[in-house]
């Protein structure tokens, strides 16, 4: 028998994608402190637009995800890419934080339509049920190895241009990222057998399935801890990190700033996550996902606790960037391949979408929250401890998750 090729156009056409979108998304940690500081604004300003661009992702995933499945995901896609454009250029002649706020949701949309919702559906449904689970670890890691190149490359950027300069280079690589789509020859929905399986019955049965709940509760801390960290943790470290010596190994390799270390934490957990998310696909193959799920909301908790309770210098955000790092995505292909292997693939991606809402709802809290606890007490501990315990959270809710199948019939039924 034949086996079928991991490597289809599909999963690369979507793993480019989603390296640029992300590469983009991820940088806007590193314009925290320029734009504050041109502008006078209080850090909550800055941090409640790209809070808002977090909800926005969060609202947007769903519909760009069912938009797909009704008229086709290139469609959607170019669609997602557009509003992405726009935003970063609507956003580059912005001056007041009301603006910022406002284009904002140009960005999430562009986000949503350009991300996991859209791009996870597609790879899941071209996918076969021996390579799916690693087929989506690939696109997540895809993501990650946008991180890691997305803040550095925002710092050298800066070093050039201005801010407005930089999301304006932004604009033109989210537009010519388009270049792929044609290569990306989607796979038909898969048709199943017995009652016909409309998206309205399915995600009747979905509401109504305890278990579903409680993936999407579970999901909300990831998006708390990711988004935090990804906008907030630049500037938390270089504040609150103790100064890099010029015997240290990292200043030795040109890490002399506590800017660029903050810049050299993303990438790491960027890299990092891309050996812990294929890693966790691999598993996922083999050992149920809502116990390596529980595991990995272990050790953030753990690993976030352990690292505020210690001094933080820079050899400590290094480790800690590393150890969170490679369980930073290991979420993803475990949580959508959870829903998969639950409710099917047919309507995996707008199943998804309404899952990613929680975790999009985590990450507006997690941004939000962080610039107005930093503007009310000058540092970020009370809103890194939340995080530690939303985490501990969403270890304990995986457990009573039933992993089995739904049929369509029952979940019509439900």
């Amino acid at each position: 028998m034949q086996r079928t090729p991991m490597f289809t156009p599909v999963l690369l056409v979507g793993c480019a994608i989603i390296l640029v979108s992300f590469a983009v998304r991820s940088s806007f940690g590193v314009f925290q402190i320029p734009i504050a500081e041109e502008f006078g604004w209080l850090r909550a300003d800055f941090s409640l637009a790209i809070a808002i661009q977090n909800l926005t992702w969060g609202i947007g995933q769903p519909i760009f995800s069912a938009l797909a499945e009704k008229i086709g995901d290139r469609r959607a896609i170019v669609l997602g890419a557009l509003c992405y454009a726009a935003g970063l250029v609507l956003s580059a002649w912005s001056t007041t934080p009301i603006e910022h706020q406002l284009y904002a949701w140009f960005v999430g949309f562009g986000v949503a339509g350009t991300g996991f919702g859209v791009i996870l559906g597609v790879v899941g449904r071209s996918s076969t049920d021996e390579n799916r689970s690693m087929s989506l670890a690939i696109v997540a890691a895809a993501g990650s190895g946008g991180q890691v190149v997305g803040a550095p490359l925002a710092e050298w950027l800066l070093g050039y241009f201005t801010w407005q300069e930089t999301f304006m280079v932004f604009a033109v690589m989210v537009i010519a990222m388009l270049a792929f789509l044609p290569a990306m020859r989607v796979p038909p929905a898969p048709v199943t057998a017995g009652p016909p399986q409309s998206m309205a019955s399915t995600l009747k049965g979905a509401f109504r399935d305890p278990s579903y709940a409680m993936i999407f509760l579970g999901f909300f801390s990831c998006g708390y801890q990711l988004a935090f960290v990804t906008a907030h943790f630049p500037a938390m470290e270089t504040e609150m990190c103790s100064p890099l010596q010029e015997g240290s190994v990292l200043y030795a390799v040109g890490i002399s700033t506590t800017s660029a270390l903050g810049a050299l934490a993303l990438s790491l957990i960027g890299l990092a996550n891309i050996g812990g998310t294929l890693l966790a696909g691999y598993l996922g193959k083999r050992y149920s996902k809502k116990y390596l799920l529980a595991g990995i909301y272990t050790g953030r908790t753990i690993i976030a606790a352990t690292f505020i309770l210690m001094p933080i210098t820079p050899e400590s955000v290094v480790i800690f960037s590393i150890l969170m790092g490679s369980l930073w995505l290991a979420t993803v292909p475990l949580t959508s391949g959870l829903v998969a292997t639950i409710y099917g693939v047919r309507y995996m991606g707008t199943l998804y979408g309404f899952v990613f809402l929680s975790h999009q709802l985590g990450s507006f809290i997690g941004v939000w929250l962080g610039g107005r606890m930093y503007d009310a007490f000058g540092d970020y501990t009370a809103v890194w401890w939340i995080g530690v315990l939303v985490g501990a959270f969403s270890a304990i809710v995986h457990l009573p998750i039933r992993e089995t199948p739904r049929s369509p019939g029952a979940l019509a039924a439900a």
